[in-house]
Parts: C-alpha cells; sequence; structure tokens
C-alpha cells in the first residue's frame, strides 16, 4: 500500500510517501514562498526520490485543517484535483489528529492545541490510539482548559500548548508536554492508512476543508 500525504495547514508545506507504515521520503519546506508554489515541486520531488510514479499511489492522505485557512485551501483543491485526474481514493485526515500521532508515550489523553490568535485555539481530545473523546472545538484557551481539566494523564502537543504552557499548569498541574510539536506529512499519511483500513474514505467531491470557526474577515464583517 503506497501513500501520498499532503500537509499544507501550517507554516510547513509538507509531502510523504510511505509504503504501509514505512516513511520511503519526506519533503517539507518552510522558506517563505506561499505552499501553491511549493506543494507540486515537493510532490514531483518525492515521487523521483522513491522511484515511484503517481500510479504507483494507492491513497492520498491529505490534511484539511484546521489551521491557516489558504494553506488548507491549496492542499485541498490540489489533492481533489490530483485525486480527480488520477482515480486515486482519499482519507481525510485533521491537522488535530496527525499532530496528535506524534504523541509516542502512552497516556490516556491526548490533546491537540492548534493556536488561531487573539488568545484561541483549536482543540481536539483523543484517547491512546488516536480515537476522538469529543467534538472538536475552537474557542478561547481558558475555556477549552476548563473543559480539558476533567480527564487525566494529559499530555499536550502543538503550538497553542507552547504558547499557553504556563497557564495550562496553572490549572493542570501534572500535565505534560511533547517536544515534538511541528506538524509533519508522515503523521497524515499514517492516520490516513488508520482511515483506508477503516474503510473511512472520501470521494473527491466530498473532501473539504476543515476550518472550524470563520475566518477572521468574515467575522470583521459579520
Amino acid at each position: 500500500m503506497k501513500v501520498l500525504a499532503i500537509d499544507t495547514t501550517s507554516e510547513v508545506c509538507g509531502v510523504a510517501i510511505l509504503d504501509n507504515e514505512n516513511l520511503i521520503v519526506e519533503n517539507s519546506l518552510t522558506n517563505g514562498l506561499t505552499h501553491s508554489e511549493n506543494l507540486m515541486p515537493l510532490v514531483k520531488e518525492a515521487l523521483e526520490k522513491s522511484r515511484l510514479t503517481i500510479k504507483d499511489i494507492n491513497l492520498v492522505a491529505c490534511c484539511t485543517g484546521p489551521g491557516s485557512f489558504t494553506g488548507i485551501r491549496i492542499g485541498v483543491a490540489s489533492c481533489k484535483a490530483l485525486c480527480e485526474v488520477c482515480n486515486l481514493k482519499i482519507a481525510e485526515v485533521t491537522s488535530l489528529e496527525s499532530l496528535a500521532k506524534n504523541i509516542e508515550n502512552f497516556c490516556e489523553t491526548k490533546v491537540t492545541l492548534i493556536d488561531a490568535r487573539n488568545n484561541q485555539c483549536y482543540m481536539g481530545i483523543f484517547d491512546n490510539e488516536i480515537n476522538l473523546k469529543e467534538e472538536y472545538i475552537a474557542d478561547d484557551i481558558n475555556i477549552l482548559i476548563e473543559k480539558i481539566s476533567k480527564y487525566s494523564d494529559i499530555t499536550f502537543i502543538g503550538n497553542g500548548a507552547v504558547l499557553h504552557k504556563d497557564l495550562i499548569l496553572s490549572k493542570i498541574s501534572n500535565a505534560k508536554f511533547e517536544n515534538n510539536n511541528l506538524q509533519n506529512a508522515y503523521s497524515c499519511g499514517l492516520i490516513g492508512l488508520k482511515k483506508y483500513k477503516l474503510n473511512e474514505l472520501v470521494t473527491p467531491d466530498e473532501l473539504l476543508p476543515n476550518y472550524l470557526r470563520k475566518s477572521q474577515a468574515e467575522r470583521l464583517k459579520k
């Protein structure tokens, strides 16, 4: 099973190719160019490094957000077009569950916090196997911490966790924090493979951005 994973939802534009759970190649860029300039050259380079063609790919794992509104749109639109033209299966992966996969140590509760600015965060709460415990939420960090406090053995991950670490520790003294807080396409691919095995796939038409909240421009207009 060859998996092409694409994540453009953060400042990192990432592409990975997996053979089942084994990483063949991973490319990422944070060079200041827009993801629209980086993405397809990264895909081409990854295929060349792995000595594969797009015809060898069985599944595309697409990270759909939340995160950068522009980055999400670029990634989703590119995956939709690629899968439509090449007739590829798609696994829809959120950035919250992809990041949670970076937590390698066992814990009862894995919490992903992605900074959404102005004291707001996107949050996902998962068990050790990256199964969602509650619906995703975007809200003020103080409200999110209150919601989390009922859980035990919690490990936090994400740039929101880094930003609000002192506040979290003041409310949850035994909280743990993962050091690897950068999103990566390999984790996206692993979650995509899991969804393939569970037959949780989508068509290109069904693949949609996962913003969790309206953009700042839309909020200000309202």
